[in-house]
């Protein structure tokens, strides 16, 4: 009861104090935009790109232009091989390791000022929860965040980890006694064998709040029943919040309420190595809390227009609503005018929430539709809701070359429970494709495309693919869609 209360207290203290920079939203990304500058002056790269000129956002505009990792990596190669003050003051704590889809592995630092983000912006995640629900009952059971080992490995003076692996290592005193799996466990690498290991340690306790990537999390919920023969919302009677973040959740939901018996509430979460940009604050209001007060300053560009040599770049107050963006950071983790790859759509500007909708280098443009993920997964979400038909997993690429008839759409997917007409789940996917993206419809109308294609994947045919490249598990998610068929062609078929 103490701890309920205690939660109750703390929630509405850190719901007020957050109103702050909520209702003056321009006002806390200027606080940040100037104290980034400040602070990186004497650095090697506010030196290069002369810091000390900047007196406003037009300034920083023309000096430092839009990067990717390729574009960092001369200044992440000098800070790992021990120089110091390169991106931002001093060495970072930690390099969390990513692995790039062009880049190889990448490795991203987290300093003495931007790694303290990623743990409050959790912690504020299931504060606001509590404040705006009222619900407490999580709080006094055991609770599971399925991540990546937190073992790490010391390169020469440098921490290397995941991203999961290191924020293990500051999970407040207060919640260490509920959180599991244990540190042994967590720190096993083989994904499959990690799993048992946490369905048998959790298995006798009362676990109430579970959190990961939802296609890790729906392999540790087939265990538990497979173990016990019975729905997961039976295993633990008193689990009542799923937490989870990385992929859009509602192609998954229907599947969910099915493994665990009922529906449970979720919270969506939108961390990344590079900062943690946004949390659901609502259960009733569409859309992800953008964080303006987490030390990143944010810089959009419009989806249509990346890649022109004058692609404008925007700042909040120029966003609108239900414009494709890519993601433009700068953080106090020395990464500037950062092009993370993320593509999000305002649904609010007061306050300021958006959704995710895919990567900038996942898409389909074969024949200039640009389909994106967000498209992809709303379709399926709409067939499935019509046809009750469950999916599992799925991927999408298109087919240039047929060996007869006009390109197609190809959609590899593994069901849970398969279409009893396939035929009509197959024209209910394209209508819904179609009135996702209309130049996906104006392609079919022009007879440049027909009618998309499923190919059924084998049971476990994801899990199998994603093990062979070695991305079994953790923060590890699939591709919703690709420009081309690296991974469509090495997915064993029924």
């Amino acid at each position: 009861m103490i701890k309920k209360i205690g939660a109750k207290f703390f929630a509405h203290l850190i719901h007020k104090k957050n109103q702050k920079w909520i209702t003056n939203p321009l006002s806390a990304q200027q606080k940040t935009f100037d104290f980034l500058i400040q602070k990186a002056k004497e650095t090697d790269f506010g030196k290069d790109h002369h810091f000390h000129k900047i007196k406003n956002y037009k300034d920083f505009q023309s000096l430092v232009p839009v990067r990717d990792y390729e574009g960092l990596r001369p200044y992440v190669d000098k800070m790992l091989a021990g120089n110091s003050s390169v991106l931002w003051p001093g060495k970072p704590l930690y390099y969390a390791k990513t692995s790039g889809t062009t880049s190889g592995a990448k490795y991203i630092p987290l300093t003495q000022e931007s790694m303290p983000t990623h743990i409050v912006a959790a912690r504020d995640a299931m504060l606001n929860y509590i404040h705006e629900t009222g619900k407490t009952d999580f709080v006094t059971g055991k609770q599971i965040f399925l991540q990546g080992s937190p073992a790490l490995n010391t390169d020469k003076a440098n921490i290397i980890g995941r991203l999961s692996g290191i924020v293990a290592h500051y999970v407040p005193k207060y919640l260490q006694k509920n959180r599991m799996p244990s540190w042994e466990t967590n720190c096993i690498e083989d994904w499959e064998t990690k799993v048992d290991a946490i369905v048998k340690e959790t298995l006798p306790e009362n676990m109430t709040l579970i959190a990961g990537i939802p296609s890790w999390v729906q392999m540790y919920f087939e265990k538990l029943i497979e173990k016990t023969g019975q729905p997961v919302g039976r295993i633990f009677p008193e689990f009542s919040l799923f937490v989870y973040g990385g992929v859009n959740f509602e192609p998954y939901r229907p599947m969910f309420e099915k493994l665990i018996g009922r529906r449970v509430d979720s919270i969506e979460l939108f961390p990344a190595s590079e900062g943690f940009f946004a949390y659901q604050d609502s259960q009733k209001d569409k859309g992800l809390l953008l964080l303006l007060n987490n030390g990143i300053f944010y810089e959009f560009i419009k989806a249509a227009d990346f890649g022109d040599k004058d692609s404008k770049r925007h700042t909040l107050e120029e966003v609108e609503l239900g414009v494709n963006y890519v993601l433009i950071l700068s953080t106090t983790a020395g990464l500037w005018a950062y092009n993370i790859g993320d593509t999000v759509r305002f649904v609010s500007l007061a306050p300021y929430r958006l959704v995710v909708t895919g990567r900038i280098k996942h898409y389909i443009s074969a024949f200039g539709e640009h389909v994106i993920g967000k498209e992809v997964e709303t379709a399926m979400q709409m067939a499935c809701n019509e046809t009750q038909v469950q999916v599992k997993e799925f991927t999408v690429a298109p087919k240039i070359d047929p060996e007869k008839g006009l390109p197609y759409h190809e959609w590899f997917v593994e069901f849970q429970n398969p279409p009893v007409k396939m035929d009509e789940f197959i024209h209910k996917l394209d209508l819904a494709m179609q009135k996702q993206n209309v130049y996906y419809e104006d392609l079919l109308k022009g007879k440049v495309l027909r009618t998309l294609v499923i190919r059924s994947v084998a049971s476990g045919g994801f899990k199998d693919y994603m093990k062979s490249i070695g991305k079994l598990g953790g923060q590890n998610k699939v591709p919703r869609l690709a420009n081309d068929r690296t991974i469509a062609d090495k997915l064993p078929l029924k």
